[in-house]
């Protein structure tokens, strides 16, 4: 599936720091801890934890986000369709990388263990 331009800049300019509180909010709603949010987000990008605050406290957009992540290899095993796009036909790598985020972040939520999350 294509993104269009425009689509594809908004998700480059929004902050992860104003995206985490939904993620976090998606999960502890279903019984899941930050821990384990912060793990999966760890798993996708090599940062650790403080990394992940520092990224939130200076509030980085999700273009320099992925640009300073080192994206698991594994992280292409990432499939499914999240906020109506087919992962795997996404052909902007940047809206790609975040609709793996995305993914994991719902597979989360729907009781997956972190095990298969982290393929």
């Amino acid at each position: 599936m294509k993104t269009t331009a425009k689509h594809n800049e908004r998700i480059a300019v929004m902050t992860f720091a104003s995206v985490y509180p939904h993620y976090l909010l998606k999960i502890e709603k279903k019984g899941r801890s930050e821990a384990e949010l912060l793990k999966i987000i760890e798993w996708l990008t090599g940062f650790t934890q403080t990394q992940i605050r520092f990224m939130i406290e200076e509030e980085i957009n999700f273009d320099v986000f992925f640009e300073r992540a080192e994206l698991h290899p594994n992280a292409a095993l990432i499939r499914g369709v999240i906020c109506g796009y087919s992962i795997e036909e996404i052909q902007n790598p940047l809206t790609r990388k975040v609709r793996y985020l995305d993914k994991l972040v719902d597979e989360l939520a729907k009781g997956k263990s972190l095990d298969k999350i982290l393929r």
